[in-house]
């Protein structure tokens, strides 16, 4: 099976063992603690689960601003963003001091790890601007990525970490939130060699679908595991028990059996493009996915980013850096002529009339007036399962 990154075995920094887990409960129970926000409780979700595999906790300072300008840590090691934990204020706090990290997330706010910090930093309003637009692209704060990035605290604390927990999703999303170790011990179970990923914070429509399909075809592999984001969105993006029926109804009805995983990861997205496109490579690389399908404005939002700058990033990065793949895909749709979905650059001959193409603010006005899209679009299931939501809304 493909490596983790960074290392030869994957270092999950969930504390496995309960009896020392019941232990260290206790104990944060009476340590001093810190508040932290959703990306840091998301943070400490993907280094308990192994996602964010070899890191062994939050970033200092130095280490996210050498991310941010150079996609490595001082150390040298390869990572597109920073991992932090970021307060308004620590005067209460010194290095080398234990304390517990409290869940926003979760009613009472119990402890999700414990930390040993090693360093306290404030950085400046132009580091943090800086950050921004190395990161993504923009410090424009109609960009929700850059929006949550600048409100969030100046003071950085980095230090080592130990999970108690995965906050609120192994509890919402039992059937869905696995972590790398548990796919990664899936995809052995299945006897699966050549594992393609397919990333998704919406729907999975019949474009979105019949792409899993044409890699799967042409990369000749023994399954896809559909990976699909379980944390916080921007407002007016589909929520994620929704989508888990939609892509879950969608999986059963219309792929082989044991041909496709349906999990989920707990982790808040960033929109930010390129870099959250080679972060989600390391993802799938952690769970042990040979191939990561990467599509037209990837990890984007608006038009913030080109079409196809988060393939194109890829091509900066020195080989060797990752071990995955990426399958570079087009936008794909259904085509008039072929009476079939095909990557749009792979049907020169056509126009835009021959494909059927519907924007979001046209299938939002259709699913809210109980309208399902065409079945060329969408299937009618996960239509269905749609326009529930919709008409609840109103």
């Amino acid at each position: 099976m493909i490596k983790p990154h960074g290392s030869n075995e994957l270092n999950a920094l969930y504390v496995s063992d309960s009896t020392e887990r019941v232990a260290l409960i206790t104990e944060a129970n009476t340590l001093p603690s810190i508040d932290i926000d959703s990306t840091a409780a998301a943070n400490a979700v993907m280094l308990g689960s192994g996602y964010f595999n070899p890191l062994t906790g939050f970033m200092n300072l130095a280490d996210c601003l050498s991310v941010s300008e150079s996609m490595t840590l001082t150390s040298g090691l390869f990572w597109p963003t920073p991992v932090a934990n970021r307060v308004a204020s620590a005067t209460s706090l010194r290095v080398g001091q234990k304390v517990a990290l409290k869940d926003p997330n979760v009613e009472g706010n119990p402890a999700i790890a414990i930390m040993v910090i090693n360093s306290i930093d404030e950085a400046s309003d132009a580091q943090i601007k800086t950050m921004a637009s190395q990161i993504f692209g923009s410090t424009d704060t109609d960009h929700p990525g850059v929006a949550t990035f600048m409100k969030a605290g100046k003071v950085f604390i980095g230090g080592d970490i130990q999970v108690l927990n995965y906050s609120y999703f192994k509890s919402d999303f039992p059937d869905t939130f696995r972590t790398a170790s548990q796919i990664r011990d899936q995809i052995t179970a299945n006897n699966w060699e050549t594992i393609v990923a397919f990333q998704t914070r919406n729907p999975m429509h019949l474009a979105h679908e019949e792409l899993c399909r044409i890699a799967m075809q042409r990369l000749n592999a023994d399954g896809c595991v559909i990976h699909m984001l379980l944390g916080q969105l921007k407002p007016g993006d589909i929520p994620a028990d929704v989508r888990d029926a939609c892509i879950r109804t969608m999986a059963d009805v219309y792929f082989p059996v044991n041909s496709v995983m349906v999990t989920g990861y707990g982790f808040d997205m960033l929109y930010a493009g390129p870099r959250e496109a080679v972060l989600h490579a390391i993802f799938r690389q952690n769970m042990g996915a040979t191939h990561l399908i990467v599509g037209r404005d990837h990890a984007g939002v608006g038009d913030y980013y080109g079409a196809f700058d988060a393939q194109t990033i890829f091509d900066t990065i020195p080989e060797g850096t990752l071990e995955i793949e990426i399958f570079n895909a087009d936008h794909t749709a259904w085509s008039k002529k072929l009476n079939r979905v095909v990557m749009m650059r792979e049907a020169p001959d056509h126009a835009k009339d021959d494909f059927v193409l519907l924007s979001g603010t046209k299938v939002r006005e259709m699913l809210s007036s109980g309208i399902a899209p065409p079945p060329e679009f969408s299937r009618p299931e996960v239509s269905q399962i749609l326009i529930e939501h919709y008409q609840i809304q109103q």
